[in-house]
C-alpha cells in the first residue's frame, strides 16, 4: 500500500493560508470537552476508535498504552483540550500529531496494510467523538436538541480541520454522516485485542503517578483495592456510554439491569456537577480558556453557585445541561 501523501493543515482546499479555527467559545464543543464528565467520556470513545482493526493495530504496535496507561491518558486528554481551548495553539497542535503519526503503519487482523494518516482511517478516529458525545451527554447532561445536534457537528467538523482533515474525508451533515457511520459499523468493528485489554476488569495496571504527592501516596498504599472497582467502573462506563449500534457492531454485552443502573448514576452527576464550583468542575486548560474569554467579553461573567442553581432551567434550553 502507498504511503499517503499528507495535505496542508494550514487550509482544506490544499491552499497556503490562515490555520484554521477551533471552535468558538460559548459553543456546545466548549462546554462539554472541559467539563470532568467529558473524562467519563473518553473510554467508550477511545474504544470505538480501537474497535476499527487499521487503528486497534496501530495502537497495539506503536502505543504506550498498556506500558504507560496513565501517562499516555495525560498526553491524550492535553492534546484533546488543546483542539478546543489552544487558540491559535491548536492547529500547531494538529500538526504536531500529524508528524507522530507519519510512522504508525503496519498489518491490521486481516493481514491489510495500514497507516495510521490514512484518510480512511485517520478520519474514523476523529469521527468516533460526535455519535460518543450525543448518547453520553443523554445521561450525563440531557438530551440534545436537534439544532444542538447540528452545532455539535459543526463544531467536531472544525476540530477535524484543526487536525489536518479535509472536508472530502468527512461528511458535510449530521444526515451525510449517519450512513458512514452506520457502514463502518457494519463492515469493519471487531472486539480485537485492544478492545478486550479496554474492557477488561482482570488487567494489572500501576498506580496513577498523576497528582499531588499526598494523593499519589494514598493510591499506592490503596491500589489493591481499589484496582478491581475501578476496572468495573471503567468497563461499565465504556460499555454503557458508547452507542448500542456500535456496542452491539463490537459485540459488547449491555443487560438492561446495567441500563438502569446507568441512568441512575447519570441522575447523580447531573444534579451534583453544575452545582460544582468552576475550579472543580472544568479542567486546567478549560478554566484558563474561559478566563481569557470571559476577560475578552466571549463568555459572560462568571456566576456564584448560588445563582446557578436558579438559572439552571434557563441554561439548559441553550445546551446541553450546562451554562458557559
Amino acid at each position: 500500500m502507498t504511503r499517503p501523501r499528507e495535505p496542508l493543515t494550514r487550509r482544506t482546499d490544499g491552499r497556503a493560508g490562515p490555520d484554521p479555527p477551533p471552535p468558538p467559545p460559548g459553543g456546545v464543543l466548549w462546554t462539554l470537552v472541559g467539563d470532568v464528565r467529558g473524562l467519563l467520556m473518553l473510554p467508550a470513545a477511545l474504544t470505538l476508535q480501537v474497535a476499527h482493526p487499521a487503528v486497534g493495530a496501530g495502537v497495539d504496535e506503536h502505543s504506550a498504552f498498556r506500558t504507560d496507561p496513565w501517562g499516555r491518558a495525560e498526553r491524550s486528554l492535553r492534546s484533546l483540550q488543546l483542539w478546543v481551548y489552544g487558540g491559535d495553539a491548536a492547529a500547531e497542535e494538529g500538526r504536531r500529531l500529524r508528524r507522530l503519526h507519519r510512522g504508525v503503519a503496519g498489518t491490521d487482523s486481516s493481514g491489510r496494510r495500514y497507516h495510521a494518516l490514512s484518510p480512511e482511517h485517520y478520519a474514523w478516529v476523529h469521527a468516533t467523538g460526535f455519535p460518543v458525545h450525543r448518547h453520553a451527554v443523554r445521561y450525563l447532561y440531557r438530551p440534545f436538541t436537534e439544532a444542538q445536534e447540528r452545532r455539535l457537528y459543526q463544531e467536531w467538523l472544525m476540530v477535524g480541520r484543526v487536525l489536518g482533515l479535509r472536508d472530502r474525508d468527512m461528511p458535510a451533515t449530521v444526515e451525510e454522516f449517519w450512513p458512514y457511520y452506520r457502514g463502518v459499523l457494519a463492515r469493519e468493528l471487531e472486539a480485537n485485542a485492544v478492545v478486550r485489554d479496554l474492557v477488561a476488569t482482570d488487567r494489572v495496571l500501576p498506580p496513577p503517578a498523576l497528582g499531588p504527592l499526598p494523593l499519589r501516596l494514598l493510591l499506592r498504599l490503596c491500589w489493591p483495592l481499589v484496582l478491581p472497582r475501578f476496572l468495573r467502573l471503567r468497563r461499565f462506563l465504556t460499555i454503557g456510554l458508547m452507542p448500542p449500534d456500535a456496542r452491539a457492531a463490537i459485540g459488547l454485552p449491555w443487560t438492561c439491569e446495567q441500563e438502569r443502573r446507568l441512568r441512575r448514576f447519570g441522575r447523580v452527576v447531573r444534579t451534583v456537577v453544575p452545582l460544582l464550583p468552576e475550579r472543580m468542575r472544568y479542567l486546567p486548560q478549560a478554566r484558563e480558556a474561559r478566563r481569557r474569554a470571559r476577560a475578552g467579553g466571549r463568555l459572560p461573567p462568571g456566576r456564584a453557585r448560588r445563582r446557578a442553581v436558579r438559572l439552571r432551567a434557563r441554561w439548559c434550553r441553550m445546551m446541553p445541561g450546562d451554562a458557559p
